[in-house]
């Protein structure tokens, strides 16, 4: 009994050591590297908004006044606030400039959206949030402008 006890151990030992191998090499992975791509996804997804509401403004104004109606601000305000977030803070993103402020600002936009706008849009917005809360949360690594911004004046 104690033999096939053995073989069944010892044959399942190089999945295991495989398994642990790997997630070796995947814990070894850097934020900094990680963060990249989700920069790059945040910055591909909200340009190409802020693009298409740039390239046809009086489209962009009507949908502002007739579909998404944000209450509060008249939608000739909140068609400027919502193509300069897109376009402003996405490209601050990409170089990792104030990261953590505009990813902030796009996140406020996603839940006015969510709230107030397309309320039933919610998986876009999960995916949205999905590689944005993390660049808030622990900042855009070490190939980012912030870093250098950082260590001049010493803040990191």
């Amino acid at each position: 009994m104690q033999s096939t006890t053995n073989i069944t151990a010892a044959g399942h030992s190089a999945p295991i050591e495989l398994y642990a191998r790997v997630k070796a090499i995947l814990d070894g992975i850097s934020w900094d590297y990680l963060v990249l791509p989700m920069r790059i996804a945040a910055f591909s997804v909200f340009i190409r908004s802020g693009l298409v509401k740039l390239d046809d403004w009086s489209s962009t104004l009507s949908l502002f006044a007739d579909e998404y109606k944000v209450p509060v601000l008249p939608p000739v305000l909140s068609a400027y606030m919502a193509t300069t977030i897109e376009l402003g803070a996405s490209s601050l993103i990409l170089i990792g400039l104030g990261t953590r402020f505009a990813a902030l600002a796009i996140v406020g936009m996603i839940a006015t959206i969510q709230i107030f706008v397309y309320p039933m849009a919610w998986p876009d917005h999960i995916q949205w949030l999905a590689f944005l809360l993390p660049i808030l949360i622990w900042g855009p690594g070490r190939f980012a402008l912030d870093s250098l911004v950082g260590r001049f004046f010493k803040l990191r």
